[in-house]
């Protein structure tokens, strides 16, 4: 993990805002501290965050609703949601609104940090995955209408003989295609090229469907 990784602290309790500033400092991040959701809201369009813990009970803007708003932000941090009136109920909502993570307070320095650690680690996977098949989808763009058909056969496991047959063209055809089809993913085998059409429709299976 980058030690120059930047946490967002939202809650109006001074206090607490300062004890986490002071214990996440001490563990190498940057820390940013603010009393209202607003105010981070206001700032957060023109920066990079890591994390972000949230109290949940705020004047003003709830925690909730904060992260709420933060799911039509382009790029969004995880979120920990910290409450000390604890219920399974809000713990739900918060997760189903888009949390990394709920924490009652009273809470110890390493369950904090074992948990600002986590979300981190996942998001940076996340973002990582999210790039290649970015990258995937790019390559699988280039591909022709009938190359698509031919994809379409091979991920379902059809042979070339099966593959010429369903599209009314010769098994050759068929070799150029999935040729020419290897050559634009850069795909060095096979099943490299299944995974890639795999990962190039997750997420997104309306868009595969239109080629």
């Amino acid at each position: 993990m980058h030690p120059s990784e930047t946490i967002d602290i939202i809650d109006d309790v001074s206090s607490l805002r300062e004890a986490l500033a002071m214990l996440l400092e001490t563990e190498g991040f940057i820390v940013r501290t603010y009393a209202k959701a607003v105010d981070f809201l206001n700032r957060a369009p023109l920066m990079e965050s890591s994390c972000v813990l949230t109290d949940v009970r705020m004047p003003d803007m709830t925690g909730l609703e904060l992260l709420s708003r933060m799911q039509d932000m382009p790029s969004v941090p995880p979120v920990i949601v910290m409450t000390a009136y604890p219920d399974v109920s809000l713990a739900v909502r918060a997760m189903k609104t888009g949390a990394a993570d709920f924490i009652e307070k009273p809470f110890d320095d390493e369950t904090l940090l074992a948990a600002v650690r986590s979300a981190i680690l996942r998001n940076g996977a996340t973002r990582r995955r999210e790039a290649e098949i970015e990258i995937v989808r790019q390559k699988l763009a280039c591909l022709t209408p009938r190359e698509n058909d031919v994809l379409a056969g091979l991920v379902r496991g059809n042979q070339n003989k099966v593959i010429a047959h369903e599209l009314g063209i010769s098994v050759r055809t068929v070799e150029t295609h999935r040729a020419k089809i290897m050559e634009k993913a850069s795909a060095g085998s096979l099943s490299e090229l299944v995974r890639m059409s795999l990962l190039a429709a997750q997420g997104a299976p309306s868009a595969k469907a239109d080629h």
